[in-house]
């Protein structure tokens, strides 16, 4: 297992789904650009609710950053060609809806001080 931080944009929606012991679960995509410009597919699974809820509210193409343990993976595309890909347990995620709900929160601070 690694532990990584990935960047890029949510592909699609994300997905709830249920598990066979009845537990909810969210699937989604993220496309993050490497180094050399070329695009990885990074498969996102989330257990915990406040990240499911967070990629929820998330819509096709938002920015996202995600923390959590990668797997590297390979896939075949349909010319034949092995591309990259990388599995990932979500554990924490921020997006720019986060700074938004940051900058309504009650911080305790004087405005007049």
């Amino acid at each position: 297992m690694i532990d990584g931080l990935v960047g890029g944009r949510l592909y699609g929606e994300a997905q709830i789904r249920t598990g066979q012991n009845g537990r909810r679960f969210v699937t989604c995509k993220v496309r993050a650009a490497t180094n050399d410009g070329d695009t990885l597919f990074v498969n996102v699974i989330a257990f915990d609710d406040d990240v499911q809820s967070a990629l929820l509210a998330l819509s096709d193409a938002d920015s996202v950053s995600l923390s959590g343990a990668l797997t590297p993976k390979v896939w075949t595309d349909k010319n034949g060609l092995v591309k990259p890909a990388v599995d990932m347990v979500a554990h924490k995620v921020l997006s720019v809806y986060d700074g938004r709900r940051a900058e309504g929160r009650d911080d305790g601070r004087d405005d007049d001080a």
